[in-house]
């Protein structure tokens, strides 16, 4: 079930953003939730374009999933996590996306594997705890 975030503006180089964090996951059959996913969405204001960082569960990343892991928060290690709630993370985000060559005026939606981000955004913004 989606779970998403009313967009917020992140003002850049003069530019403004919009951005908006949502979780996704399906339910097993004994009501836990499988294959979860928090995914950052970022555009230009007023461009159709969109970036769609998608961070999902898998086999050392930590993700969500509504026991242990709270919301937004990302990580390798409880020690080593991204909070995508944080502006400044999504900045990070944005701007790694950006050096890597994602242009925003681009009509088209890209999806990034957030995870092929995650150690330069963690260097950028530095590793958190989730509590």
């Amino acid at each position: 079930m989606p779970r998403k975030n009313k967009a917020r503006r992140l003002a850049v180089d003069g530019q403004t953003f919009l951005w908006s964090l949502s979780h996704t996951h399906r339910a097993s059959g004994d009501g836990r939730y499988e294959d979860c996913c928090e995914t950052v969405l970022i555009r230009l204001f007023k461009a159709r374009g969109r970036l769609r960082v998608a961070f999902r569960a898998g086999p050392d990343r930590l993700v969500p999933d509504g026991y242990l892991i709270p919301s937004g928060a990302v990580g390798t290690a409880l020690d080593r996590t991204l909070n995508l709630h944080e502006p400044g993370t999504t900045r990070a985000l944005l701007d790694e996306a950006l050096s890597r060559g994602w242009c925003p005026d681009s009509p088209l939606t890209e999806e990034i594997d957030g995870w092929t981000l995650f150690d330069a955004v963690v260097t950028r913004r530095g590793a958190t705890s989730p509590d």
